[in-house]
């Protein structure tokens, strides 16, 4: 798999094709790339995804490329949406904007472009048509590890890997929730448990969600057979929330938006 100008012009080569599709690709690098990075690699279909609704909090105009309207998309992830009638001034300029993302680095961040010849920065693209408009979002992804997080920083941390710890790949990129299904029985388990009032940590398979439990029950007056399935899912899905706040290399408060301003200002 690989993130270029010629993966670019493929994800629009189908759009042009097939416009009632959206067509994405993973990063190229471990840990942010998915599951596959020995061939190219796309998934598409006629599907609205939560990030495609996603607002747009900010443009900005990159000198060179004004025919192409670019923004911050309201998203937890990093995500610029690059906007054009013509596609050609859409790829050079996330051309432009991945060529400035490789090297990037930025200290005060924690984001670095490499550490010991090892590359961090990439991309994953997403292509769709809206209307007449060519639309590409590029969700800026760094894969550098810490003693902290070996997994990752920017990767699910160690407290939400009861519910995920596998890496974000393009799905899960665009909100959907790609979970592990060894959740299924675990979950049937601990409805019984829940309504049961039994101890949670006393069996093996379930211990591991007993701070999660422990932590979101105070918030339902009454738990019952009719709700806890309900309740199980909106609390998993709170989860996948922070999973992909964890995977945003600039958090949604103004710290974060302070450094998306800064590479920003690198275009």
């Amino acid at each position: 798999m690989k993130i270029d100008r010629n993966a670019f012009e493929k994800l629009f080569d189908f759009i042009k094709l097939f416009p009632h599709y959206f067509l994405g690709s993973n990063a190229d690098l471990p840990i942010v790339g998915g599951s596959i990075l020995s061939h190219d690699h796309f998934q598409g279909g006629n599907y609205t995804f939560a990030m495609a609704k996603a607002p747009i909090i900010e443009h900005f105009t990159v000198k060179g490329y004004e025919d192409v309207t670019a923004g911050i998309v309201k998203w937890p992830l990093s995500v610029i949406r690059l906007q054009s009638k013509e596609v050609k001034p859409l790829i050079d300029l996330a051309e432009h904007i991945l060529n400035a993302w490789r090297s990037y680095t930025d200290e005060d961040a924690f984001i670095f472009a490499e550490t010991d010849g090892t590359p961090h920065n990439t991309i994953t693209p997403i292509a769709r048509k809206r209307g007449d408009l060519y639309e590409l979002d590029l969700t800026l992804r760094n894969n550098i590890t810490t003693e902290e997080h070996p997994l990752g920083v920017y990767h699910p941390h160690a407290k939400l890997h009861h519910i995920k710890k596998e890496n974000i790949g393009l799905i899960e990129v665009m909100g959907l929730a790609v979970l592990p299904a060894r959740l299924k029985g675990e979950m049937e388990l601990l409805k019984d448990y829940i309504l049961t009032g039994k101890d949670i940590r006393s069996n093996e398979q379930i211990t591991k969600h007993a701070d999660w439990v422990d932590e979101f029950l105070p918030n339902y007056t009454s738990i019952t057979e009719e709700n806890v399935e309900e309740i199980l899912q909106q609390e998993v899905g709170k989860v996948f929330c922070e999973v992909l706040e964890d995977a945003g290399v600039y958090k949604c408060n103004e710290k974060g938006l302070e450094a998306f301003h800064r590479f920003i200002g690198v275009l």
